[in-house]
């Protein structure tokens, strides 16, 4: 299989059809600000994410600064997205740690990523990929499906699914594969009832664990 060309179509798509996760890249314009997104968008809609990081990072777009904000003044900043006082809480103490212990720059490892309240391997791994170049996969739901519905891989679990690209895909292919299955995801590949007849990729395609077409 051409895994450069099947991602390559699925980054076409998704830019084409709008994709939320190509629509941060005008709001994200730091590490500290991908990882502060990142927090955010756990159990949110991109969209939502979004407009409240618009807000946020335009008064605060620095640790330093979060700090200044207060924890009361940072909750009704994310209060339009689910969970805003535990995700208050985690990006308050990431920009705690990054002041006290890295000189306010966010860690370019996944050990001192995942040291940082609310920063769990999923999280850092888009940062090192996003913000590091490093090829890292993120797994996520749309990542995790689409891998298992091309028959790339058979895995159970989002773990196993990152091993199995790792091994799978050379490293300038991982560095490309989460923002292009998670855009697919977003657009054509979806969760349930997947547009899979105006799909490019249907000659490529498996299709486990989908009905046939008729």
């Amino acid at each position: 299989m051409d895994y450069a060309k099947v991602l390559s179509i699925m980054e076409e798509e998704g830019k084409k059809k709008k994709a939320p996760v190509y629509k941060k890249d005008c709001i994200i314009k730091t590490p500290f600000q991908a990882l502060v997104f990142t927090m955010l968008s756990a159990r949110a809609r991109d969209v939502s994410t979004m407009k409240v990081c618009s807000g946020l990072f335009s008064k605060a777009d620095s640790p330093e600064k979060i700090l200044e904000m207060g924890e009361n003044e940072l909750q009704k900043t994310l209060r339009p997205i689910g969970f805003y006082r535990e995700k208050a809480k985690r990006v308050l103490g990431t920009s705690r740690k990054l002041v006290r212990e890295f000189g306010g720059k966010v860690p370019d490892t996944r050990e001192e990523l995942m040291r940082l309240p609310g920063v769990g391997r999923k999280t850092a791994n888009i940062i090192l990929n996003r913000e590091f170049g490093k090829p890292a996969v993120a797994v996520d739901v749309h990542v995790h499906r689409i891998a298992n519905r091309l028959g790339w891989v058979e895995t159970k679990n989002p773990l196993d699914t990152e091993n199995k690209l790792l091994e799978l895909l050379p490293e300038k292919l991982v560095r490309r594969c989460n923002r292009a299955m998670v855009g697919y995801g977003q657009t054509v590949c979806l969760p349930r009832n997947p547009k899979c007849r105006e799909c490019k990729l249907r000659g490529e395609c498996k299709r486990v664990g989908l009905p046939g077409l008729d």
